[in-house]
């Protein structure tokens, strides 16, 4: 027997269940400090991409709902604008608090929206982003630092108001990557989160509300890429468009928002490297790269697709990588035993299988995983971990962003043909470098034209600017650069 509970403040009825029913509609968008009656009735259904079953609802946003939350973030401007450091500060740590509180019923919401096992999403798709958005609370300041150069006086003015297009793979944490900064620099903003995984963000606008918020600063709008999406692009009163998501999705933004001239900052596609160097703990390394693509159950922009491999070594590097692959635990997200999930969507899953045929169509030799349904799953948006071998670096597989747990394994002769197949790839997002000499792993990472290159065994920092080279995007978030992306440069020449 389920207890509904009806808010009628909020707009939604929820059912208060074990995790396998979970259930939440949302009638209401979040502008101007009010939950707010959309302009038309249609709705976005939520499927749960586990069972392929209908777990929640949010609004379909127009252009007309979007012109009333960007004139809202627009009016809200001048104010928090001039609101004191402390002040933003303060708000920034409230909502953060809050939310660790909900957190949760945050990361069940994100399980059953986007199918991430509960623990991962307990510790990586939630703690991880609230710990980020802590931290910006020490960045509220930066806006008010001053430099002075012979006469003039360089001074910095948060941006405007700004628009948030946010990806369904991790989506607080890309979210936060976002609110969090233009928070702390004195921005307002318009957020639209993936139509795949939109309940999240109405849980966060509830948060921000219970905080108080002032009314404008944060509005929430939920709808499609055309239509919603595209009108916050083009808006007039939008000064700010900040997108992670497909390159090709970013190639339209940058042209919508190209008449009036906004700045464009795009977290975008990936196809990154692993060059384990023949002087290196193979073993270590090639397992710490398989669990790096198979994580998220692949869904991860940086993730290390194309792993490089000394020729002498290949072969035992795909024993190793094929052992690891498959003692990898694909499953149930509620299961303890997962270590992954299915994909965000069917859509998604068709998207992934497509990519393995063209890799077996290229001749690629496939060591474990391929087009068919994993054991035991008859349902759901479940793939394979799937290992190539024999792959070269003009392959589809070795070019293209898969988004799924498909792993490349590229052999090289000596470490500059590695770096220079690293670099051969329109994109520049991440990579790592695996070196029993640390230092000359550090001279071969600084080879690699990414905006992140990790070293041997290190891992994520949420202080490390984050941001890509070439069709990777342009422009950082996170930390104090992140924050940075949100300032104007002002010059006052005195005589």
């Amino acid at each position: 027997m389920y207890q509904i509970q009806l808010d009628v403040k909020l707009g939604f009825v929820e059912l208060f269940s074990p995790m396998e029913s979970y259930m939440k509609t949302y009638n209401n968008l979040y502008i101007n400090g009010q939950w707010t009656a959309p302009n038309s009735n249609e709705a976005i259904e939520v499927t749960n991409p586990a069972n392929e079953q209908v777990i929640g609802q949010v609004p379909l946003a127009n252009a007309d709902d979007v012109d009333v939350a960007v004139k809202a973030a627009r009016a809200a401007f001048a104010s928090w604008s001039t609101t004191s450091a402390d002040e933003r500060a303060a708000y920034i740590s409230a909502i953060s608090s809050k939310l660790a509180e909900r957190s949760e019923e945050m990361a069940q919401t994100i399980t059953a929206e986007m199918g991430a096992p509960l623990g991962f999403s307990r510790e990586v798709q939630v703690e991880d982003p609230i710990d980020a958005l802590a931290r910006h609370a020490d960045f509220t300041s930066l806006v008010d630092e001053e430099k002075k150069l012979f006469n003039i006086d360089i001074v910095k003015e948060p941006i405007g108001v700004c628009a948030f297009i946010n990806p369904w793979n991790y989506p607080l944490h890309q979210m936060i990557g976002k609110v969090a900064p233009a928070l702390a620099a004195g921005c307002t903003m318009v957020v639209k989160p993936s139509e795949i995984t939109p309940l999240h963000a109405f849980l966060l606008a509830e948060v921000i509300d219970q905080v108080g918020l002032p009314a404008g600063v944060f509005n929430l709008v939920s709808g499609y890429g055309q239509g919603c999406g595209e009108a916050l692009c083009v808006h007039p009163d939008v000064d700010m468009v900040s997108f992670t998501g497909s390159t090709r999705a970013g190639t339209r933004i940058a042209q919508l928002a190209a008449p009036t001239v906004k700045r464009v900052c795009q977290e975008l596609g990936g196809k990154s490297a692993f060059v384990i160097c023949r002087d290196s703990d193979l073993e270590a390394a090639v397992r710490m790269g398989v669990d790096d693509v198979m994580y998220n159950t692949g869904q991860t922009c940086t993730a290390l697709t194309r792993m490089l491999v000394h020729k002498d070594q290949l072969e035992q590097a795909i024993a190793i990588a094929k052992e690891q692959a498959e003692a990898f635990v694909f499953g149930d997200p509620l299961s303890e035993d997962s270590m992954a999930g299915p994909m965000a969507s069917m859509s998604q899953r068709e998207q992934v299988l497509k990519y393995i045929q063209i890799g077996l169509d290229e001749g690629a030799r496939l060591v474990t995983g391929g087009v068919e349904r994993p054991e035991g799953f008859d349902k759901g948006a479940y793939v394979r971990a799937t290992i190539f071998a024999d792959v070269s670096n003009d392959m589809r597989i070795a070019r293209e962003e898969i988004f799924g747990p498909v792993l490349c394994i590229i052999a090289y002769e000596d470490e500059q043909q590695a770096i220079a197949i690293a670099n051969d790839s329109p994109y520049g997002l991440s990579g790592r470098v695996w070196h029993n000499n640390k230092a000359h792993a550090k001279q071969l990472a600084r080879q690699i034209k990414a905006g992140q290159v990790y070293i041997n065994d290190g891992f994520w920092n949420n202080q490390a600017p984050f941001g890509g080279y070439k069709q990777s995007g342009n422009g950082r978030e996170l930390g104090q650069i992140g924050v940075e992306e949100f300032f104007e440069t002002k010059a006052l020449i005195q005589s």
